[in-house]
């Protein structure tokens, strides 16, 4: 069963009262069906690590020849605590002294098996928009979390870091409502020279939507680059008040 499958099977079984209630849970302990099976939080946190160990360090490496599993294991670790971050394969290859092209191939098989997968940098060839950048996110939260062990609860975490999981959590989800729908949607981040920036674009029969994504109940303004350069882009905040109508 693919990831967008699980997400419908998920939301098939369950009101949206239930799916707001559970929101926390969600950003911390992901979508997987089977994690809902598990009455306590210790037992989520095993099932999870489960699918890390067996799945992602044998099962896929094994597959594509790969017999450094450590090298594997690191790099998506490094990429988790970017998460939501752009990402420098350069950077990314010193810290794991592997070229950059193992580095990009590795990744790649990554994004193959649905375990992560990359936004570009939206432009439309102005000088001042980053092009070229990646960022990468994971298809669920609590793989992502299971890949760090880190799972404490959203309340003594800093708001960086519900921030970045808030983003993963919310881009990923609309991403499996665009596979399970069939649409043809693409999907960017963009950001300025200037570091004026907005965390999700998607282009769709040639138009824009854009989106900036706030953890909590804060709204969001278009940025001033953004506006001028797209004046007829739509632009929304996506926050608890109104997610449930974006995924």
């Amino acid at each position: 069963m693919s990831v967008s499958e699980r997400s419908q099977e998920l939301s098939a079984g369950e009101t949206p009262i239930e799916t707001y209630r559970k929101l926390d849970e969600r950003l911390i302990y992901g979508s997987y069906p089977d994690v809902t099976l598990f009455d306590t939080y210790a037992q989520k946190r095993e099932y999870l690590q489960d699918i890390v160990d067996a799945y992602l360090l044998k099962d896929i490496l094994a597959v594509d020849g790969i017999k450094n599993s450590q090298k594997m294991y690191d790099l998506l670790r490094l990429i988790a605590y970017q998460t939501g971050s752009e990402v420098s394969y350069e950077e990314l290859g010193k810290q794991l002294s592997m070229s950059r092209n193992t580095v990009e191939r590795y990744l790649d098989l990554l994004q193959k098996v649905f375990v992560i997968y990359r936004l570009g940098g939206f432009s439309r060839n102005l000088r001042k928009e980053v092009a070229k950048a990646s960022k990468w996110y994971f298809y669920d939260n609590g793989i992502r979390n299971a890949i760090i062990r880190k799972f404490q609860p959203l309340d003594v975490r800093s708001e960086t870091h519900r921030g970045a999981l808030w983003e993963n959590y919310i881009i990923s989800e609309r991403r499996k409502l665009s596979l399970n729908r069939r649409l043809d949607t693409q999907f960017y981040f963009w950001r300025t020279y200037d570091n004026q920036e907005i965390d999700l674009i998607e282009e769709k029969d040639g138009v824009l939507t854009a989106y900036e994504m706030k953890a909590g109940k804060k709204q969001a303004r278009v940025p001033i680059g953004f506006k001028n350069a797209y004046p007829d882009t739509e632009f929304y905040c996506v926050n608890r008040d109104n997610y449930l109508d974006f995924i």
